[in-house]
């Protein structure tokens, strides 16, 4: 889809902020799009956007909590402090004030949190009404350990136990495109779904009651994605809703930026013409786009100077008049606070505005920054590398213009960077969990949502590294 094409879907979405629509539950479908009516509804300001759900009817807020990125008690996330117990009492906090505030959609998985987040999020949401508030998990059954149905049917069964309800709202097939236990994306799709006759137990659970809407989340292989929209349009499946990877660098970069990763366009046109809700992860793209190079965030600041760059992507990711929710892993208040803010109500991007992050991306393109989000799941490295940490450093040098200019005439100037840039590395990282302890084992490769051929830009970066030690 191109810049226009954008514009044209996306400007569908814009409604004026003091009228209140109805929603219809009836969309066209012979047209195969979900109308401005059929899936917005815009409160009054200072509200909650909420969008439609055409399936069922359920009004969900445009901001969903992600419950992957939990606090814990020794302070920071679980993802940073794996060991440590997570705060329930911040949690419950940040659940009441999320509710209180109009957000009613709230994304788990048996593995966040080390597989604590399922039990966090169901001490957290129990103390309130069932019905005021929607639960969205997945059957990640990403091992071959558990690969036959008994042991899958567990996991869902678990979710239930730990989430502390009879029913799942929203429940996601999770990582399919992804490769595991050695087979391609196909093959794991086929492995942990259909072989163990596992999805179509799914579906029947669905019809008893205790799965209200089935969907999948996707990464990976262009072809695994396809097949299920094909098999959604002969009927075999019934997807009632996706969720995709999309921010505005996404949108047109993805598979320049890794030519195992999908666009965005494409992704959510497939979905909008068929009418399947998208749930959107990765708007910020893993905290990228909230921490911008100097010289791109001058612009934004040019444009909008009280607005941050956090704020123009979560616009972009909810614009779209297909997108049900947009998924933001919050682990402080504060940043809740600022979501909230941000989509209470959403203001959709003008024509001009679209262009203008468009734009942006193809600067940020530009960087060549590795597109790593920071998910964690390639670790651990059986050889003690801190490989998120690694591409963090990495893309802040970039990004803030501290990687030494060899071609720089002041040897002075350039000596300064040299020694800034070794010392910030070593305190960033270790030493013995630096990019150089890398042997190219490829135990990570298949573990990356993002496609990342790690082991290629870890040899990358340590050349890199070596190159500036030696001035």
């Amino acid at each position: 889809m191109n810049r226009r094409d954008f514009i044209k879907r996306t400007t569908g979405a814009v409604v004026a902020t003091s009228a209140v629509l109805t929603a219809c539950k009836n969309a066209d479908k012979r047209a195969g799009t979900l109308s401005t009516e059929s899936i917005t509804e815009q409160q009054d300001l200072g509200e909650m956007t909420m969008r439609i759900n055409p399936n069922t009817g359920d009004k969900v807020s445009i901001l969903g909590f992600g419950m992957m990125r939990l606090p814990v008690l020794a302070g920071g996330t679980a993802r940073k402090n794996p060991d440590s117990p997570i705060d329930q009492e911040t949690v419950n906090a940040m659940v009441d004030y999320a509710l209180e505030h109009g957000v009613n959609y709230f994304d788990t998985s048996p593995v966040y949190c080390q597989g604590e987040s399922e039990r966090s999020t169901g001490i957290a949401l129990s103390r309130h009404k069932r019905n005021s508030y929607f639960i969205a998990t997945k059957l990640s059954n990403f091992s071959p350990e558990i690969w036959n149905f008994d042991d899958s049917k567990a996991m869902f069964e678990n979710s239930l136990k730990d989430l502390q309800t009879d029913y799942i709202d929203y429940l996601l097939l999770h990582g399919i495109g992804m490769s595991r236990g050695g087979r391609d994306g196909m093959g794991s799709l086929y492995a942990r779904f259909l072989d163990n006759g596992l999805l179509d137990w799914l579906v029947e659970q669905k019809k008893a009651g205790r799965i209200r809407n089935l969907g999948f989340s996707y990464h990976g292989d262009i072809k695994v994605f396809d097949l299920l929209l094909h098999w959604h349009d002969e009927g075999r499946y019934h997807w009632d809703f996706a969720q995709i990877e999309l921010n505005y660098l996404d949108w047109n970069f993805a598979d320049e930026i890794n030519a195992r990763n999908t666009d965005a366009s494409y992704l959510y046109a497939e979905l909008d013409k068929r009418g399947i809700p998208a749930v959107i992860m990765e708007p910020l793209l893993g905290g990228r786009l909230a921490r911008l190079p100097e010289d791109i965030a001058s612009h934004f600041r040019q444009r909008r100077p009280q607005a941050s760059p956090a704020e123009w992507a979560f616009r972009f990711a909810g614009s779209p008049k297909g997108v049900l929710t947009v998924l933001s892993g919050m682990s402080y208040m504060e940043h809740l606070k600022e979501n909230v803010r941000t989509y209470s109500p959403l203001q959709p991007l003008t024509d001009e505005e679209q262009t203008f992050l468009l734009d942006m991306a193809e600067e940020l393109y530009g960087k060549k920054n590795v597109p790593c989000t920071g998910c964690n799941y390639c670790m651990p490295c059986p050889y003690g590398i801190n490989i998120p940490a690694v591409f963090s450093h990495y893309n802040k040098s970039i990004n803030e213009d501290r990687i030494p200019n060899f071609t720089d005439a002041d040897r002075k100037a350039f000596f300064e960077q040299r020694r800034a840039f070794l010392i910030s590395y070593d305190r960033a990282i270790p030493k013995q969990r630096q990019a150089d302890h890398c042997i190219g084992c490829d135990h990570c490769v298949n573990r990356c949502p993002q496609r990342i051929d790690i082991p290629r830009e870890m040899q990358k970066i340590d050349r890199l590294v070596e190159r500036i030690k030696q001035g």
